[in-house]
């Protein structure tokens, strides 16, 4: 039972999340608004929606480890095993200027996220506005710098959206995807938890555990499909752009949120162990783009076996 719950949430989040994309991304088209914007908010926010539901329903449930482990294990996950899948499928070229700022933002986030973590053992609601607030101004940034730009980043958001593109449809359409996205979306969010912490007290493995791997992979595939289907089209600067955004609103969006709705406990293998590994992950695959603008095949094989050895490590150990 707790097995199905899993699955049918999980297909949930993700037909959820496509539709709320898509339906957003029509009616932002229908109502004049720019590819950039569209890229921006629509997309690059739409994406992150199952673990913002999720994060969310786990710390208004009581679960710290999935609330938690989902927005960490999740940039891992992003950095390691997308990131790399999108290498492997075509080696990644890229102008770092186009990430540079974006790239400065998540890396910001994450140290920001370690500050609290590391001085609170609780996330108030005073966190989570902060976490929010910065999201809040650093959209506000990057609309104002770019919105009349011809830069690298600026086209970078205008192709992003060019991803869910489609043909017009009627206003009335665009709206009902909306908001069946988003009931799919928070039912969705609703059954994965309740099945990710029945499993993980049926097995004994920690809901952090849980959070970490199962939960994290599964609300990451809105991430994997946008990234693998640009890596296939050539456009691997989208791939790393979906990458970045993911891990920089997952932190002060999906995380800021949860804390918002319910002061959340942080569980201290996060503290000790993956918030460290997280920043890692982010660290080793932004350098090599920052730097040389360019992840050839070889350095996403090595980051794939890095993630599927840190998830072998966490089942072997229960996260201690």
């Amino acid at each position: 039972m707790s097995a199905l719950l899993l699955i049918g949430g999980l297909a949930l989040l993700v037909l959820g999340a496509e539709l709320l994309i898509r339906g957003g991304v029509s009616l932002a088209e229908r109502l004049g608004v720019s590819p950039f914007l569209i890229g921006l908010t629509v997309v690059g926010y739409g994406t992150s929606t199952p673990e913002l539901v999720v994060s969310v329903d786990a710390a208004l449930m009581g679960s710290p480890g999935i609330a938690f482990g989902n927005v960490v294990g999740s940039n891992i996950c992003n950095s390691l095993l997308i990131l790399g899948a999108a290498a492997l499928l075509a080696p990644i070229r890229i102008k770092p200027r186009a990430i540079a700022r974006d790239g400065a933002f998540s890396l910001f986030a994450a140290l920001l996220f370690i500050g609290f973590a590391l001085t609170a053992v609780l996330f108030t609601r005073a966190h989570g506005v902060a976490l929010l607030a910065a999201l809040a101004a650093m959209t506000y940034v990057t609309y104002r710098r770019e919105r009349r730009s011809r830069e690298p980043s600026a086209r970078l958001r205008a192709e992003e959206a060019e991803q869910f593109h489609a043909r017009r449809r009627p206003l009335a359409l665009s709206a009902a995807m909306i908001l069946i996205g988003l009931a799919m979306l928070i039912g969705g969010a609703d059954l994965f938890v309740r099945g990710a912490s029945e499993i993980a007290r049926a097995m004994g493995i920690s809901e952090t555990v849980i959070g970490l791997t199962i939960v994290s992979v599964g609300t990451s595939l809105p991430e994997l499909a946008t990234s693998a289907m640009a890596a296939l089209r050539r456009h691997s600067e989208i791939a790393v752009g979906n990458v970045i955004g993911s891990n920089t609103y997952n932190i002060l969006g999906v995380l800021g949120a949860a804390a918002v709705a319910a002061p959340i406990g942080v569980p201290e293998a996060i503290v000790a162990r993956d918030m460290w590994l997280m920043l890692g992950a982010m660290l080793a695959t932004l350098l090599p783009l920052l730097i040389g603008g360019r992840m050839e095949r070889g350095m996403g094989a090595l980051f794939v076996a890095l993630y599927a050895a840190y998830v072998v490590v966490l089942y072997l150990t229960n996260g201690a």
